[in-house]
């Protein structure tokens, strides 16, 4: 058994363990450049935040800033539109560089100053600071000398949540937001439909959250067949139109982009139990009780899948802005289609070959509806199978093949492979010392040594290359608290992947900062695994 790395949190430590300031944060940012002479600056309670009169996203950070340090310190600061004289933290933009979310972290005899490319930038830089600070209690903190310069490697950072197997509230998805907030992520990718139950409501087709949503028991133990617990699952457990736009706004301000999936053609079992006709074999179909890969998924010879998929579309951006739309596209079973009169005269009429192209046609009759509104189809890495155009985007989770694929061919893409980024995997190697996983062992140490860009990649395919997402698929996930745990700290490992440069990562140096993080969590009430390997 591999040796586990003990941290043991208690009251007292809270208290007193880090409350020295460290700018070695965690993602580690680029450039860290402490005065030697060792000069401080006492940032104390009754303090200003300052920031630009004319912009209210900088209002708004400065508002957060307060709150922020306000629950990790007890420091009472104000924020105000005043002049830079009169503020111990001055907030301003106007940084000159090619990436918006760039940002300096000065602290000198003025006191200190954070300014951004833009607004996205100095919500960083807050971060940073933030976390510098740590844990401490008192009315002053006294911050050493400093210039940090920071960027983040990748433009895209993302955090997957399924909300389908099990049902997460509002509020927790804001803590979930709040998580990702901390870690420097700036996608939340939010699965909302699957086999198991629809959670997204459709107005003009009720049906789909009113009896979609509701699965008559659950699997207990194995994904096909075992025991189950004989209890109904989900009756009204779906979000509104408006809940989804009260989460969009909520990550907005915090700078996270929320990609809504609807996955489809396969895992739509909830939808073809509502919409029978839309199955190869028109059923009768019961929303599913069990995991795993189902047969039935939609037909893609009848021509009112498209007229039912696009309706559904419709309605989902119109509340979500994403310009990524994700279709899915995994684990569809072709069976069905083989077998189906109405599929194979499909194939027949469009003179295609394989029905991996029957997908691909979907795929791209979805592509052109997105594209009059402005979006493009994010799918995983099965939609390369068929064709796809250029503008989609392609999540690569069955290791890098996919990614080398995608971006032999031009596709943009973002790095999931499920030994490095599934965190519904175990994380310890003692199964009994944590909650019930799917399986798998994907511990700290394996999140941190992901590299994102493939070698295999030329220097002109790399560009492709958006960046890396971890995955919470949750089959044995339902609770909230289960959720943190098995989240943190492996989001530390996985955002010092997406944000910090290759060069600058060493595991050894992580670990030795993990600790402070890992107290911030105990602070700000999260739960999350005590021990990491």
């Amino acid at each position: 058994m591999k040796r586990i790395s003990l941290i043991l949190l208690c009251a007292v430590s809270a208290v007193t363990l880090f409350a020295q300031v460290d700018y070695n944060v965690i993602p580690l940012p680029l450039s860290i450049a402490l005065s030697p002479k060792g000069e401080e600056f006492s940032l104390t309670s009754g303090a200003v935040v300052s920031f630009p009169a004319d912009n209210p996203e900088m209002q708004r950070n400065a508002q957060m800033l307060c709150d922020y340090l306000g629950e990790s310190t007890g420091l009472s600061l104000t924020a105000e539109a005043s002049s830079r004289d009169k503020a111990a933290v001055r907030l301003l933009t106007g940084m000159k560089s090619d990436n918006p979310e760039a940002y300096t972290l000065t602290v000198d005899k003025n006191g200190v100053t954070i300014q951004g490319a833009s607004e996205s930038g100095v919500f960083r830089g807050i971060q940073t600071l933030r976390k510098a600070i740590g844990v401490a209690e008192g009315d002053t903190v006294k911050l050493p000398y400093v210039t940090v310069s920071d960027e983040p490697r990748f433009s895209y950072r993302g955090v997957h949540i399924d909300c389908s197997r099990h049902f997460f509230p509002v509020d927790f998805l804001k803590t979930y937001i709040d998580i990702l907030a901390l870690h420097g992520c700036n996608n939340l990718h939010w699965h909302l439909t699957d086999d198991q139950g629809w959670r997204f409501e459709v107005k003009s087709m009720p049906l789909l959250t009113e009896e979609g949503s509701i699965r008559k028991e659950t699997v207990i133990g194995s994904e096909v067949g075992g025991i189950f617990d004989g209890q109904e699952y989900g009756r009204n457990l779906y979000y509104t139109q408006e809940q989804c736009r009260e989460i969009v706004q909520y990550a907005a301000e915090r700078y996270i982009n929320v990609i809504p999936e609807i996955d489809l053609p396969g895992h739509m079992i909830a939808a073809l139990h509502v919409y029978p006709q839309l199955g190869c074999t028109g059923g009768p179909y019961e929303v599913w009780t069990q995991w795993g890969v189902a047969q039935d998924i939609l037909c893609a010879g009848n021509p009112e899948t498209l007229v039912f998929l696009k309706k559904v579309l419709d309605e989902l951006t119109d509340v979500f802005p994403s310009k990524l739309i994700h279709i899915g596209g995994d684990e569809a079973p072709r069976t069905r289609w083989r077998q189906c009169p109405k599929c194979q005269a499909k194939m027949r009429e469009l003179g295609l070959d394989s029905e991996a192209q029957l997908q691909t046609y979907i795929n791209q009759e979805l592509e052109a509806f997105l594209a009059e509104k402005g979006r493009s189809v994010i799918g995983w890495d099965e939609v390369l199978e068929g064709g796809l155009s250029e503008n989609a985007t392609v999540m690569s989770w069955h290791g890098a093949d996919g990614a080398v694929a995608a971006a032999s061919q031009h596709h943009n893409v973002i790095m999931t492979p499920t030994s490095y980024c599934y965190f519904d995997y175990y994380q310890l190697s003692n199964r009994d010392a944590q909650p019930r996983a799917i399986g798998g062992y994907v511990p700290v140490s394996k999140v941190y040594s992901l590299e994102p860009v493939p070698a295999e990649l030329s220097e002109e395919q790399r560009q492709y290359v958006l960046g890396a997402q971890c995955n919470l698929w949750t089959e044995h996930i339902i609770a909230p608290q289960q959720m943190e745990f098995m989240l943190l700290p492996r989001l530390s490992a996985m955002c010092e992947v997406q944000w910090t440069q290759a060069e600058r990562k060493d595991y050894e140096a992580f670990k030795s900062r993990l600790p402070r993080m890992m107290e911030l969590y105990g602070k700000l009430g999260w739960k999350y695994c005590r021990w990491f390997e």
